[in-house]
């Protein structure tokens, strides 16, 4: 029945040479890893209106539109610097893969972790981001809106476990509809009022006049906030291995075509806010007051805009669900996570990373029970973090090796180190009382939970490490096998486990022990009936503490070993059909096996006994 309905939900298994067929070509990689940058200028100018607007009032466009170019000039910065990222390092990884590798584990893993932490507000932001839109339609849903981003997240990870292929078809063509319907909104609204010289009317319940000047700290304040339109850039050099061959080319490709999409987009809307001089309302989103005032609030295209908007806002999370899976298996292969993450499931996706990332998703819109602006403060600083150090590590690369066209290289990376690392603490300090403070916090956290789990794993290699004289660890020849076998009554479950413990060969006990006398001498006449000649060894145990006792006698007896001798303990289990008759049993086997395989020289071999029903 449960693989029937897994089947149902993700689809039949897929063998590992399809995984070829699994991978992007431009046209679905695009959607797909560049739908959380796509989707950022959604809120981005709305971010930014929320800090002038209190402040400036109708003074806060003007002010906006230059922020605006500011943004999209860094935006070309980080695209031409991630370009030569793809070039040097094919198999992904992104930042981690730069960092480490040029500067060193440390900042590797620094890197990793502010990843990660923005993937998982990626999800977070881009599902309330898509319950705020529809809410904007619909207002009687404001109320349900955790459950709603609850139930997005969910879509999304059913869609994301089915497979690459599935998820790209799946969630790809929302994403065009909303590049279209977007770009035909900024044409239709430009046009209107350039064109056919309409005058916008504001909504005087949202205007503001100006209380007070522009400062340096107010524009930097607003600007922190406008770059939550930068985020998901850095996705297409994260997942290079997900394209098909030739692989760079078409990451290129997609890059190319997102900072071009998120350039006319981004602009286009900061260009619609300013003309119509829309302001912030905390139940319709910027781009809603937009829609109602080039098409009328009534109107289908209004509905249509929030629609889209609502998908791409909720499909945005796809680029996370493709992103932190795959940084995810690179890292469990370093040894800086657990290894599981490294598998693939029965669709050839990162499943365990991909359930992960519903968990901690979740969890967050509960926490901040589902309100964006509450949640994007802590968005953009472990990204710009991630940018400065690959373009650090980048710009050591070119010179430490100068090879080819070092210089511009070097200058193209150099510049976007610098111009990201202002940007880095421009955020951190104007973001660090709103909530930034908690991901400069959780970044060191996760940086030493990576280096705990690789010290573990360093640990383990070395004690299961031959070395080179490993000829020695080899028994010349085989030493005798002593057997230890519970029992506690005689019956056919015993009998097979018995028959078992013969073809060991070596000394065999049968190991009783005592809490009832009675039936003690009840199993003493049953065993001798059976007629074998393996010694029935009784102990007491006066406080009912059988497997304390049990353990103690194991123990005992492995201690008493010589050198590569082996004790193996032979356990009778019970195999019940229906799990609940589980229920009606004590489970000791279960219980004792976890105990004994702690025991450095204690081989545990459990017998099952299949009750029919």
């Amino acid at each position: 029945m449960r693989k029937k309905l897994k089947s149902l939900l993700i689809g039949q298994a897929l063998k590992s040479t399809e995984s070829e067929s699994q991978k992007f070509n431009v046209f679905w990689g695009l959607p797909i890893l560049s739908s959380d940058a796509i989707s950022s200028v959604a809120y981005a100018s709305e971010e930014i209106l929320i800090v002038l607007l209190p402040v400036l009032g109708l003074a806060s466009y003007k002010a906006m539109m230059g922020i605006a170019g500011a943004i999209v000039g860094l935006l070309l910065i980080v695209m031409f610097s991630y370009r030569q990222i793809i070039d040097c390092y094919p198999l992904g990884g992104g930042s981690y893969s730069v960092a480490s590798d040029n500067l060193g584990r440390i900042p590797g893993l620094v890197a990793a972790a502010s990843l990660s932490i923005d993937y998982v507000l990626t999800v977070a932001v881009s599902a309330t981001a898509g319950t705020a839109a529809i809410t904007s339609a619909f207002p009687a849903l404001l109320p349900h809106r955790v459950g709603v981003t609850l139930f997005l997240i969910s879509l999304l990870t059913l869609g994301n476990l089915r497979g690459i292929r599935e998820s790209s078809h799946l969630f790809g063509t929302p994403t065009y509809l909303f590049i279209v319907s977007i770009v035909f909104m900024i044409a239709a609204g430009l046009f209107k009022v350039f064109v056919l010289k309409e005058t916008p009317q504001p909504n005087p319940q949202l205007m503001r006049q100006q209380v007070g000047d522009v400062t340096t700290f107010l524009i930097l304040h607003a600007f922190s906030s406008g770059c939550t339109a930068l985020t998901g850039i850095e996705a297409v050099s994260n997942g290079i291995p997900s394209f098909r061959e030739p692989s760079q080319k078409r990451a290129k490709a997609v890059l190319a075509l997102l900072s071009g999409l998120v350039l006319i987009i981004f602009l286009g809307v900061c260009s619609l806010a300013s003309v119509y001089q829309v302001g912030y309302d905390p139940d319709r989103t910027v781009v809603a007051q937009i829609a109602q005032s080039v098409f009328g609030r009534n109107s289908f295209m209004f509905y249509e805009i929030q629609f889209v908007t609502a998908l791409i806002l909720s499909l945005a999370a796809n680029t996370a669900f493709t992103g932190l899976p795959l940084l995810l298996s690179i890292l469990a292969k370093d040894g800086f996570v657990a290894r599981s993450f490294a598998s693939r499931g029965a669709r050839l996706s990162f499943s365990n990373g991909i359930i992960l990332l519903y968990v901690l998703a979740s969890v967050l819109v509960i926490a901040f029970q589902g309100e964006t602006h509450l949640l994007i403060p802590l968005y953009s600083v472990g990204v710009f973090i991630s940018f400065t150090l690959s373009q650090s590590g980048m710009f050591k690369k070119w010179m430490t090796h100068r090879t080819g066209h070092w210089k511009h290289k070097a200058f193209i990376n150099g510049f976007g180190a610098l111009a990201t690392a202002v940007t880095s603490v421009v955020i951190a300090e104007n973001k660090f009382r709103d909530g930034a403070w908690l991901v400069l916090i959780l970044i060191p956290l996760l940086v030493w939970l990576m280096l705990t789990i690789r010290r573990h794993y360093d640990r383990v290699r070395d004690n299961l490490v031959i070395p080179e004289n490993g000829k020695e660890l080899i028994l010349s020849r085989p030493t005798k096998n002593y057997v230890v076998l519970p029992v506690q009554s005689i019956n056919k479950s015993f009998v097979k486990a018995l028959n078992y413990a013969m073809t060991l060969g070596g000394v065999i006990e049968v190991y009783h022990i005592s809490t009832d006398q009675e039936q003690t001498d009840r199993l003493k006449r049953q065993y001798a009936q059976l007629n074998v000649s393996f010694p029935l060894v009784i102990e007491e145990a006066p406080y009912r503490n059988v497997n304390e006792v049990l353990l103690s006698h194991v123990d005992g007896r492995q201690r008493g070993l010589k050198e590569h001798q082996m004790l193996t303990v032979v356990l009778p289990q019970f195999v019940i059909p229906k799990w609940w008759h589980n229920l009606l049993h004590n489970q000791t086997s279960l219980r004792l096996k976890s105990s004994m395989v702690k025991m450095r020289n204690v081989a545990v071999i459990t017998i099952p006994y299949i009750i029919n029903e």
